[in-house]
């Protein structure tokens, strides 16, 4: 290669690597991007999950919230006005121990009796009744009406349990209103400690409805209050089935007994809907009272904020890993198109072997891994003999064709994959053997003659054996420097063609005495050459 063309070659050679290098860095920093770009869409993900997770936190700690409140709420109502009546039947209870209460006039002597059932709220009937379950006294009139309670189930107990206390009964039909009540009631003894009767007061079922009625829960959300053998003395929303009904088996309800508060999920034996139980017992009462909310209803509010949400981000999210996606097809497109400018920039197009920027490129390399290993490097420099004459008598496209013939008998002709056959000229050809001595060269060297003797162009005319090649050898062992060897393997070549052509020849080593041709002819510089 002659020095006034070295420099354009070194900075061809530069943008070539930089040209191949530039794809390779872009592609690495691009799929940097594409994968920040795919990966950020899916922490927004994650992240709005944490986020719905936590608004589906917040709207059951605001349902668990609200059911207390009510919960609390109603209970203190419900024991205040028990309690109210309850005071009430042991104020009369009292009062009928008080001496000469049988000669008062029966008007005083009702307001003596019942002058603290006056603040209790929907309560029915306040009766006393007898031994034998008649009415001796009624808290609304003088003289009492006339009705006997002996059957009733709160009247039997009282009778058989003097120490029972406060009795809530079952929901009934009161016989004095005609209406559903529930019944409290408290034994009466005689002097002697023998029963003599019952106080009782009725309490309209009204009022219950009334207290829960104002109370909105929803299409799925209940009130109930039950007896604690199980027994629903009200429910919310009412159903007439429902009153009376008793549950004691129910799952739901062995639990409410099993804790005095508390709550819970469950699914109702009524109408099996899952619901948010919270559960108290209404103070020392026999009672226990529970406030009910669909859990269907208590996430409806915050489904539809996350599907809203949830939709919006998915949406944006696939926007953004789509865009990113053909951003990245884009950028293998280019980098591919980039990839193939660089191919192209150092293949010959005729023959398709490496050109003269690339081979350069290769020759630099192999020559630094050879010194830096100390290893040989060989270099055949090929010439196609009177190629001149092929494109003067035929045609440039039996030339061509020429030369693709030649480009391929070279490209097998080698045998290791880091060996190199480049067009470095119009008819010129170099084939780069790194790691090769000259025994080796010489052997490639002889089947290229070989291969190059077969090759024939029918169509001009031209028959096996008459196209040949003159081939310069040169060989720079490692340890020296590697900067003329392809002048040597040129001047070589030169000895080849003036001495007959359709041979090779060898470039004698710097050590060697004697040159295997004139030694002036080969250590000259190398001239232009014009044809041969």
């Amino acid at each position: 290669m002659r020095s006034s063309d070295g420099e354009k070659n070194r900075v061809d050679g530069t943008s070539s690597v930089a040209l191949r290098r530039g794809p390779a860095r872009h592609l690495r920093a691009a799929r940097s991007w594409i994968a920040l770009g795919v990966l950020a869409p899916l922490g927004m993900l994650a992240l709005s999950a944490v986020m719905l997770f936590d608004l589906r936190r917040d709207a059951w700690e605001k349902a668990e919230q609200t059911s207390k409140n009510l919960l609390q709420v109603i209970e203190r109502d419900i024991a205040r006005n028990v309690e109210i009546i309850d005071l009430s039947l042991q104020g009369i209870v009292d009062t009928l121990k008080m001496p000469g209460l049988a000669d008062m006039d029966p008007r005083l002597r009702q307001l003596a009796l019942f002058d603290r059932a006056t603040t209790a709220r929907d309560m029915g009937v306040m009766l006393v009744v007898d031994e034998n379950g008649d009415t001796i006294f009624d808290a609304k009139t003088v003289p009492a009406r006339r009705v006997n309670n002996a059957d009733r189930e709160y009247f039997q107990l009282h009778k058989a349990r003097p120490d029972h206390g406060l009795q809530i009964s079952p929901p009934l039909i009161s016989r004095l209103l005609g209406e559903p009540v529930t019944v409290l009631s408290r034994r009466i003894d005689k002097p002697d400690g023998s029963f003599g009767g019952v106080v009782q007061a009725s309490l309209k079922l009204a009022y219950f409805s009334a207290l829960f009625d104002r109370i909105g829960l929803g299409q799925d959300g209940a009130i109930n209050l039950y007896l604690r053998d199980g027994t629903r003395l009200m429910r919310y929303p009412a159903v007439e089935a429902d009153i009376g009904a008793n549950i004691a088996g129910a799952p739901t309800f062995q639990r409410f007994l099993a804790e005095r508060s508390g709550s819970f999920t469950g699914t109702s034996v009524r109408d099996g809907i899952e619901r948010y139980y919270a559960f108290t017992q209404v103070g020392d009462l026999p009672l226990v009272l529970n406030v009910a909310l669909g859990t269907r209803e208590i996430e409806a509010e915050w489904q539809s904020k996350a599907v809203g949400i949830g939709l919006a981000i998915l949406v944006l999210c696939g926007l953004t890993i789509l865009l990113s996606l053909l951003f990245g097809r884009e950028l293998r497109r280019s980098a591919d198109m980039q990839a193939e400018l660089a191919r192209l920039a150092g293949t010959d197009l005729l023959t398709g072997l490496p050109n003269r920027r690339r081979f350069e490129e290769a020759f630099e390399q192999a020559a630094k891994a050879s010194r830096r290993a100390d290893r040989p490097l060989a270099l055949l420099v090929i010439d196609a003999d009177h190629f001149k004459r092929y494109n003067d008598r035929h045609g440039h496209a039996v030339g061509d064709a020429v030369l693709k013939s030649l480009a391929k008998s070279l490209t097998e002709s080698l045998r290791r994959p880091n060996d190199l056959a480049a067009r470095v000229g119009g008819e010129e050809f170099a084939v780069l053997l790194p790691d090769t001595d000259r025994a080796g060269a010489a052997r490639i060297a002889e089947a290229i003659h070989a291969a190059v003797a077969g090759l024939a162009v029918p169509a001009a005319g031209i028959d096996p054996g008459s196209i040949t090649v003159s081939i310069g050898l040169a060989v720079s062992a490692g340890d020296r420097a590697t900067e003329d060897l392809y002048r040597r393997a040129d001047a070589a070549l030169y000895v080849a063609k003036e001495s007959g052509r359709n041979r090779t020849c060898c470039a004698p080593g710097a050590a060697e005495e004697a040159p295997e041709r004139p030694p002036t002819r080969l250590t000259a510089a190398p001239q232009r050459r014009v044809a041969r």
